[in-house]
């Protein structure tokens, strides 16, 4: 038997998958424009919400009654009703925070402490092999975000001189950089 506009509700009625396979034809664009409007946001979820409003529409073509409603308004209505159910699922995902994340959290906060106080520990390696001058030009310029004539103003140094003692340092550390790295 061939399912058309005319058949297709008592098809689904007796539970004939192929009057299904209809409806997706026929009302699927319908369908999904509904939820897309709903679930905007959540793109991941729509698919997911239209299997679920098809088989809303297996289950529950007894309840269809066309006196009432068009096929077309009833589905529409299904489809409405259960993306908004899908965006409230979401907002109580949303909501329960689930204590093994906050351990993890937490654990990642140490992590990142540790490595920072590494990297810190380090810089301050590196700087020692300055010359206590040099050292503390790196610390006013990078640490400090001190501009260079304000350096100048404060020590009585040249901006030049400033710049070649900086520049030779920087050669300092890449050189000592790479001996410890064996690069």
């Amino acid at each position: 038997m061939k399912i058309g506009e005319h058949n297709y509700i008592r098809q689904l009625q007796l539970h004939n998958e192929k009057a299904l396979l209809y409806v997706i034809d026929a009302y699927g664009g319908l369908l999904k424009s509904v939820i897309r409007k709903q679930l905007f946001c959540l793109p991941g979820r729509q698919e997911e919400c239209l299997d679920d409003v098809l088989l809303k529409i297996w289950q529950n073509i007894s309840d269809f009654d066309e006196s009432k409603n068009s096929f077309k308004n009833w589905a529409a209505a299904i489809a409405r009703y259960r993306a908004i159910d899908y965006l409230r699922q979401y907002q109580r995902e949303l909501t329960t925070v689930d204590i093994e994340d906050t351990v993890i959290a937490r654990e990642d906060h140490r992590i990142a402490a540790m490595i920072e106080q590494e990297i810190s520990e380090e810089v301050e390696k590196m700087l020692d092999t300055l010359k206590p001058v040099d050292r503390e030009l790196f610390m006013r310029l990078y640490v400090e975000e001190q501009s260079v004539e304000q350096v100048s103003r404060e020590t009585g140094m040249k901006k030049e001189v400033i710049y070649n003692r900086l520049s030779r340092s920087k050669r300092k550390l890449r050189r000592q950089f790479r001996l410890e790295r064996g690069v």
